[in-house]
């Protein structure tokens, strides 16, 4: 049974493949201009290399911090991201093609292309640690280079204008926020001084302090005289004066003890009553007073690091490489693929016809003609490409039959 040929045996027995000086004749040359013009004419590779500045890097990190201006605009995760859009963006090839007055250097082009031209030839990518990589391959070197500069350039500036606009939206949002806790610091001021008038106190926190400091005091005088009065009674009758008037003196400290713990505001003030009345009052203006304050501080504070983040707006893009032109040779590889690929046919068609499969044809037959009964017994009957002749015989049944001489 003969075995189905595979597609190598198939074009093996193509007969522009039956000779070995064929093949060689029509792939070394295939393949000697693949890889010529892989490497000519020659090609330049212009790069440059950048990554997102940290304002730490600046020498300004502790001013930013204190003023709250440390956090950058796009957040970490997102700066290289946000480059290599901005990269790869049409406002970017605009501005490129405007630095660079590409329209009449290269005059074959419309805007339309040159923006095609531009995205197909030029490279924007991220390399690990946050690095991105500008890459451009052309035979122009100075075209290479310049395109290559003017990406960097553009790539700055639109961070530049990025992080102005994001900062002056929040110069704005701060100045709103700074007249809003100004004016509640003037309203919480004004009421807290307005309490200190309606009730006398020149320093409120004093008084409290004083009126919870009293009746301890009052009440360690009442306990000297009790003691002053016992010893007196011990001594004297109780009609003697000197009793009578430490009595009277006893009576009179233990009425302002009582009148201090009253839990009723009074009109003449320095009871506990009044003493609760004002600390609650004076707990909720001073917290109001200390609330309005916090806010308007941290407020301002923002807003004066907002002239720091404009000091370094354009200090958002660290270039590690200058725009350079690569010194090793570049090469097609695409070209060079196309020439392995043909090598690896040629020696497979090689192998096959060095080592064919167990009953596989190498040569066409062709198509069996009938026996000749014109008395040349001797010549061939049939012929078999160039390298196969079939002799005729006769078989003991009277048929003929052939025999192969394979010449491979």
């Amino acid at each position: 049974m003969t075995p189905r040929l595979s597609l190598t045996g198939k074009a093996a027995r193509f007969p522009v493949f039956d000779k070995g000086w064929k093949r060689a004749a029509i792939f070394l040359p295939l393949i000697i201009l693949l890889l010529v013009f892989s490497a000519f004419p020659e090609r330049f590779r212009a790069e440059a290399t950048l990554t997102p500045a940290d304002p730490s890097t600046l020498g300004l990190s502790d001013t930013l911090g204190q003023l709250g201006a440390l956090n950058s605009v796009f957040g970490k995760q997102a700066e290289v991201e946000v480059a290599l859009r901005i990269g790869t963006s049409k406002y970017t090839r605009e501005t490129v093609m405007q630095d660079l007055d590409l329209e009449n250097r290269l005059e074959d082009y419309d805007i339309v292309d040159l923006h095609r031209w531009l995205d197909r030839e030029v490279e924007v990518r991220s390399l690990r640690g946050g690095i991105i990589l500008i890459q451009m391959d052309s035979q122009d070197y100075d075209l290479a280079s310049d395109i290559v500069g003017a990406y960097t350039k553009a790539i700055r500036t639109r961070l530049a204008d990025i992080t102005e606009r994001q900062t002056e939206y929040k110069r704005e949002v701060l100045e709103r926020l700074v007249s809003d806790a100004g004016d509640r610091l003037s309203q919480a001021q004004a009421t807290f001084d307005e309490f200190r008038l309606r009730n006398g106190y020149a320093d409120p926190f004093t008084y409290v302090d004083n009126l919870g400091s009293k009746v301890p005091a009052l009440r360690a005088q009442l306990d000297t005289l009790d003691r002053e009065l016992a010893t007196a009674r011990s001594l004297y009758t109780d009609s003697n004066i000197i009793v009578t008037e430490l009595a009277s003196r006893r009576n009179e400290l233990a009425e302002q003890i009582e009148q201090t713990l009253s839990t009723r505001p009074t009109a003449q003030g320095d009871t506990v009553g009044e003493a609760v009345t004002v600390s609650t009052r004076l707990f909720e203006l001073e917290r109001e007073l200390n609330l309005a304050k916090t806010l308007y501080t941290n407020y301002l504070r923002y807003l004066e690091g907002t002239t720091v983040e404009d000091l370094t707006s354009t200090a958002n893009i660290r270039i590690l490489e200058e725009p350079y032109v690569a010194t090793e040779r570049q090469f097609r590889w695409t070209l060079v693929a196309a020439a392995a690929a043909l090598f690896l046919i040629w020696m497979a068609l090689e192998f096959y016809r060095l080592r064919p499969p167990v009953g596989a044809a190498v040569t066409k037959d062709r198509e069996l003609s009938p026996h000749r009964d014109d008395g040349h017994r001797n010549e061939p009957l049939w012929a078999d490409g160039d390298n196969e002749q079939v002799e005729p015989f006769e078989t003991n049944d009277g048929k003929f039959g052939r025999s192969h001489e394979a010449n491979i």
